[in-house]
């Protein structure tokens, strides 16, 4: 009787060992059975919600489940990223992580509750995309040296508009203040539409935003393009030099998205989503869209990411801290 029950004390233990393993493999098989949202933490309109809605589209196609993106803004991207770092782990829910959320924040923020390499586990990087410093057709500039002498003619008085604090567009901005020694207001937007705006309308003097947003403008003559960050001439702003061709090498820097998934997802149900999105974004359609708007696909995934994280936090710290802005 004694034997036969260690027996069975032995089938049970292992039974419970391998239920975990066998349940997690099981769901992994099945998913997904049901939508995915990915949550962009910023507003409709930007380049992260038309970058996200067309991958979004492509990952659905070999996913066989949709994937819907849920704008969730607020404190340059922070709200929505906290709300998916205590989501539930089982993939069906995912962040649009970025420069900012994932890297500037660590040291911008004062209370963070999250941890972009231990609240997440990285599935892919999406794409990098340089910033153009634009400036409203009217200014009495049309050159970066030009800006430079202008802005140091009048300390104080120079204003430059963001999306929003902690955002891309608003620390290539700081950096450029601290490469050339200049002073400049910070006006922060909810948003890269209504900064835009008053730009155009001569209420502020200059910004740093991406091709796909300031493109039309400068198209229609409403915006003027000094220079681009970007590591060498943009196809479709000829005109436009690169920071480094002004000796301003520093300024060579482009803004990138990833996706992440909370922590503690199964590794199967990470492989699949990763997979997903590299169909995506080596897709005919992607690479499409992307030359046209001025971004580039990025192809790190799962752990190879780790370090580009990791190298990011520390660069946009550094910017930061010589930068002394205020924590938020």
């Amino acid at each position: 009787m004694a034997k036969r029950f260690v027996v069975l004390a032995i089938w049970f233990a292992l039974a419970c060992a391998i239920a975990p393993a066998s349940i997690e493999k099981a769901s992994a098989e099945e998913f997904p059975s049901r939508p995915i949202t990915w949550v962009v933490p910023f507003a409709p309109g930007g380049i992260t919600d038309t970058t996200s809605r067309i991958v979004a589209e492509e990952m659905a196609k070999t996913l066989g489940q949709t994937v819907l993106i849920d704008n969730r803004g607020g404190a340059g991207g922070t709200v929505g990223t906290e709300q998916v770092a205590r989501a539930k782990p089982d993939g069906y829910t995912m962040i649009y992580g970025t420069q900012g959320t994932m890297a500037a924040n660590v040291t911008l923020r004062k209370e963070l509750s999250y941890d972009p390499l231990k609240s997440f586990l990285p599935v892919h990087l999406v794409g990098e995309s340089p910033n153009l410093f634009v400036a409203f057709e009217g200014a009495p500039y049309k050159t970066v040296p030009e800006f430079i002498a202008y802005a140091k003619a009048n300390p104080g008085k120079v204003t430059f508009s963001s999306s929003g604090v902690g955002t891309a567009t608003h620390l290539v901005a700081e950096l450029f203040k601290t490469v050339t020694g200049i002073e400049m207001l910070h006006v922060p937007y909810k948003g890269s539409a209504p900064a835009l705006n008053d730009l155009i309308a001569g209420r502020l003097d200059v910004m740093f935003d991406y091709p796909v947003s300031v493109g039309p403008h400068v198209e229609a003559g409403k915006l003027k393009v000094l220079a681009t960050t970007a590591p060498e001439r943009l196809r479709a702003f000829p005109n436009a030099p690169t920071m480094a061709e002004l000796g301003l090498t520093e300024m060579t820097t482009q803004s990138w998205s990833c996706i992440m998934v909370p922590a503690g997802t199964p590794a199967a149900i990470v492989d699949r989503l990763a997979a997903a999105a590299h169909a995506a974004l080596t897709s005919e359609r992607v690479r499409t869209h992307f030359e046209r708007v001025g971004t580039r696909p990025m192809l790190l995934q799962k752990a190879e990411m780790i370090p580009f994280i990791e190298q990011e936090i520390k660069r946009w710290g550094d910017v930061i801290e010589r930068a002394k802005l205020e924590k938020q």
